[in-house]
């Protein structure tokens, strides 16, 4: 396995890494209503095991998560394909609180309120880790066929 990116890999690793790495690291020190009130928002999507958690335990989870993807993403040495894996399980569940939550979505629709914009994004967060994802298993796949 070689180090590095492809040219069409860097910009969507590097741009996505540095974008969520930077959200984790600038949650370590968020205020506890600020938390609270992220912890309220969450719980609207139903994963299991949030509603136990307090609000200060919930921010420090997210932001461990959201920092170890950011750097999963811009190391050059992490596989596409666990990157992308990565990305679109975080992304996975962005999504599923813009489905769920309220007032994220146009009555009976998927398209975004103005509140539920910027949850919009995450959409191509997910496309960028399954192309990720993808490719990483063309790459395999191509090996597997010359070595045969």
């Amino acid at each position: 396995m070689g180090i590095g990116f492809t040219g069409w890999e860097a910009p969507l690793r590097i741009s996505s890494g540095a974008f969520i790495l930077q959200q984790g690291l600038s949650k370590r020190d968020m205020p506890d209503e600020a938390a609270q009130g992220l912890l309220e928002f969450a719980k609207s999507a139903e994963i299991p095991g949030i509603a136990d958690l307090e609000p200060r335990e919930f921010i420090d989870l997210v932001a461990i998560a959201e920092t170890a993807l950011g750097g999963v993403l811009l190391a050059p040495f992490v596989p596409r394909r666990l990157a992308g894996l990565g990305l679109m399980t975080f992304s996975g569940f962005l999504l599923r609180l813009y489905w769920k939550a309220p007032g994220m979505r146009e009555e009976g629709g998927i398209a975004p309120t103005s509140d539920g914009t910027a949850m919009a994004k995450d959409a191509w967060l997910f496309a960028i880790g399954m192309a990720l994802f993808l490719a990483g298993s063309r790459k395999k796949e191509r090996a597997r066929r010359q070595a045969a």
